[in-house]
């Protein structure tokens, strides 16, 4: 694999900026290290295996968040991608060339999607036949419920994906008002939110908070952020925000789930989009520095091996989570999970426990990780249908999107499985014409 991606960093043309690459990779990473210290499993007094959150436990904890929860680099590097991708698929298409979105979006989603369904189908079988030898199913829901956190989110990313050519033109017509404009919008939801009890408004944050960050990669990638100084400004500008609307405000310091229930990203509230600017700054000021570290061949092999399986590693960190923590719970008796999360012995313990973590997900890495390089034709390279491309996009999201609420484990029924969240992914891209479901034809291939 190192050789591959050797080959793959030699042929890289002089013109990339391998700041983004990075910066893809270490988001993804932050995320899976976060959520592995995070999710702190170990065995009470009684023998029964307990879940401690780390946030809930230890207050101090709550600063790493501003570090771990970094999902707005990810769609700032989401941002600039698709500038660059849009961008060029205009100026390859043909002068009155219809269906141009349309094919741009379904190969955008392909990409995504389809290192996501081996995933939902390892699950779903877990799903159903734990059901049958009689496993209790509120353990299998927590199980199911743990693997597919990651699955969720690209439900969102792919509706501020399919956002991408509108944006573009608010950024080209309005420069960085496009951008100011989300501030009001997020304000005015969290007041809905929080002083009058406006029922699922909040979620429309989800879109609001990182359309804002994806229009700083537009930005990112005309060259509006060239200038350290002015992301430096960002920056500082940025944090006087953030530690004014938590340390001396409404909003928790934690990113993510807060002892009260109160969570910044679940949905994302004004303090979320005050980190993505912190996030934003930071990354971008040190863009100078790191484009010239990212000239020594043997980092830019690594980012190029880690970016060739970054999808996989995102998708399946959590299912060798569970898979170790069932083994050692099972098989071995619960040893070494006599510790509770947050003390001096657990936190001891962490570095053996993160190595363990890494060897489990090696194994998923190489069986799974081709699915990220490998695409069938989408409708054997004809153009889709606008209803079949808004229809199958929605169905993706709305399967994606109820892993995490609704859950594909049922506690009633045969199966127990909700087979409806699972098939709509697949349902959703056989509309868009790819996925396991479709097989083009001999005249196509």
């Amino acid at each position: 694999m190192w050789n591959k991606a050797r080959e793959m960093a030699d042929m890289t043309p002089p013109e990339r900026n391998r700041w983004v690459d990075l910066l893809r990779a270490i988001s993804i990473l932050a995320v899976v290290f976060g959520h592995w210290l995070m999710a702190g499993l170990y065995v009470d007094e009684a023998g029964a295996l307990q879940r401690g959150d780390l946030i809930e436990i230890s207050q101090w904890t709550h600063w790493l968040t501003w570090a771990f929860q970094v999902m707005p680099v990810f769609f700032l590097v989401g941002g600039y991608s698709n500038a660059v991708s849009w961008q060029g698929t205009l100026r390859k298409a043909s002068p009155g060339q219809t269906g141009v979105y349309r094919d741009w979006l379904a190969a955008r989603v392909q990409r995504l999607i389809a290192p996501t369904f081996p995933v939902l189908l390892v699950w779903a079988v877990i799903a159903v036949v734990l059901t049958q030898v009689g496993f209790p199913r509120d353990q299998i829901r927590m199980a199911t419920e743990a693997a597919l956190i990651p699955v969720w989110f690209l439900a969102v990313y792919l509706l501020v994906t399919a956002c991408t050519p509108l944006a573009m033109r608010a950024w080209k017509r309005f420069g960085w008002a496009s951008f100011a404009v989300y501030f009001p919008l997020v304000l005015g939801v969290d007041y809905l939110r929080f002083a009058y009890g406006v029922p699922y408004i909040s979620f429309t944050n989800f879109l609001w908070v990182f359309l804002a960050i994806h229009q700083l990669g537009f930005a990112w990638q005309e060259g509006r952020f060239r200038s350290p100084a002015f992301a430096a400004a960002w920056f500082i500008v940025g944090l006087a925000v953030l530690v004014s609307v938590t340390v001396y405000g409404f909003y928790p310091v934690s990113m993510v789930s807060a002892p009260d229930g109160f969570s910044n990203s679940l949905p994302p509230t004004f303090a979320l989009l005050a980190l993505g600017v912190v996030q934003v700054g930071l990354v971008l000021a040190l863009e100078p520095l790191g484009r010239r570290m990212l000239d020594n061949v043997r980092l830019w092999t690594a980012t190029v091996l880690m970016n060739g399986m970054i999808m996989t590693v995102f998708l399946w960190h959590l299912t060798a989570f569970v898979l170790v923590m069932t083994f050692v719970w099972i098989a071995l008796g619960g040893v070494g999970l006599d510790s509770v999360p947050g003390t001096a012995e657990w936190w001891a313990t962490r570095p053996l426990w993160l190595a363990i973590y890494i060897l489990a997900t090696l194994p998923l890495i190489g069986i799974f990780a081709r699915h990220e390089r490998t695409f069938t034709p989408i409708r054997g390279g004809r153009t889709v249908p606008r209803a079949r491309v808004v229809a199958g996009v929605l169905l993706i999201c709305i399967g994606l999107g109820c892993t995490a609420g609704i859950t594909i484990a049922s506690p009633e029924g045969i199966t127990g499985l909700r087979i409806w969240v699972v098939a709509a992914p697949f349902v959703g891209a056989a509309l868009l014409g790819f996925g396991p479901i479709y097989r083009p034809s001999k005249a196509a291939e």
